[in-house]
């Protein structure tokens, strides 16, 4: 099992050209992108489009040169090896599979452009259709297959090559939502089962949830914060994070010289947050919406400063009646309470805000 490290990435580009003085627009992609991944880990590269994740990808693999950094492999840095000797295999989002070829031909399609004895490219292809379970369709064309068996097929293409690291683009985008679930499942498990470090790429954050032993959320080709999923999701490094990960984001909410962040589920009617450990704040509820066995309640608070619009969800099992149109008290419990630099967006240190 290897690791992979980049040490103060940058990655430009050349834009498009400015009409009036005729010269190129640089685009920062990466910009000082310090991020390691350890032996035999889950990493994930999460973030909105454009954020670099793909460009971070490549440049690992070697698609890309580094404007500036290293990119380091068990420690060797290798920007000026070539892809085929980095012991990397990619799957793309595309799959990229032949369309003329059939799954076995596509499974060892590597292994004949290295020359390999017809005996090593079958008894690998068929062990990586054995992994996957895809052995019975090593006779059939990609048509001939759905999105989650392409899907199969290029991990199995990947596989034979037995790379030291996976990259993987964003290979369940082309499923539909049921499929990327149970695909989703397949991947972790694969995954567990070879052990080879792997770096993947998504702007789902439920995959990255689910995916991911640590998870690096990257903006604007920075990193914003690398940690485990419990981290970024209970304790984010700035107002970014905060609001990217989770569905609803988290609330902030004005309060002097900060913003007072708390997720959707710890904003409760009331009654139900013990008084001793609390904020408290009145609720101007808007409407309401059931999802998924939940209740996610729309409204204004004006108890912690100036008001703002936040949401409320409440388990199905919390049946405290509440009307759109009508103010409602609801409570923080102040453990679940976040501090960030109003200004800055970035963690600040926890103030006492008392009830009220």
């Amino acid at each position: 099992m290897k690791t992979v490290e980049v040490r103060a990435l940058v990655k430009t580009f050349d834009g498009h050209l400015r009409k009036r003085r005729g010269k190129a627009d640089t685009v920062r992609a990466l910009d000082g992108v310090d991020l390691a991944a350890g032996p035999g880990e889950y990493l994930v590269l999460l973030g909105p489009s454009g954020c670099g994740k793909t460009t971070l990808l490549r440049t690992i693999a070697g698609l890309e040169r580094p404007t500036e950094g290293e990119v380091l492999i068990d420690g060797q840095v290798v920007n000026g090896l070539p892809p085929r000797v980095r012991q990397i295999a990619m799957v793309f989002q595309s799959y990229a599979l032949y369309p003329h070829k059939t799954v076995m031909d596509n499974i060892v399609f590597p292994l004949r452009a290295e020359k390999a004895p017809k005996e090593t490219r079958e008894r690998k292809a068929r062990w990586a259709a054995g992994l996957l379970e895809i052995e019975p369709l090593l006779g059939r064309k990609p048509r001939q297959l759905s999105g989650g068996e392409r899907q199969r097929v290029a991990l199995a293409r990947a596989l034979v090559r037995d790379p030291a690291v996976f990259l993987l683009d964003e290979p369940l985008s082309n499923l539909d939502a049921k499929m990327r679930a149970t695909a989703r499942d397949e991947l972790k498990r694969f995954q567990q089962q070879i052990g080879t470090t792997t770096i993947y790429v998504t702007h789902d954050q439920a995959e990255a949830m689910g995916l991911g032993d640590r998870i690096a959320v990257l903006e604007r080709g920075r990193v914003r914060q690398v940690g485990t999923p419990v981290e970024v999701y209970d304790d984010p490094a700035d107002t970014f994070v905060a609001t990217f990960i989770g569905s609803p984001p988290m609330n902030l909410v004005r309060r002097g010289d900060r913003l007072v962040g708390f997720r959707p589920e710890h904003l409760l009617p009331a009654e139900s947050v013990p008084q001793d450990a609390r904020i408290t704040m009145t609720l101007q509820v808007e409407r309401m919406e059931y999802l998924s066995g939940d209740r996610h309640v729309y409204g204004t608070v004006t108890g912690l400063g100036d008001a703002t619009r936040v949401i409320a969800r409440l388990p199905a099992t919390l049946d405290t009646p509440i009307t759109p149109g009508e103010p409602h008290e609801f409570a923080v419990p102040a453990g679940r309470l976040r501090f960030f630099d109003a200004d800055a967006g970035t963690r600040a240190p926890a103030v006492p805000i008392g009830d009220r």
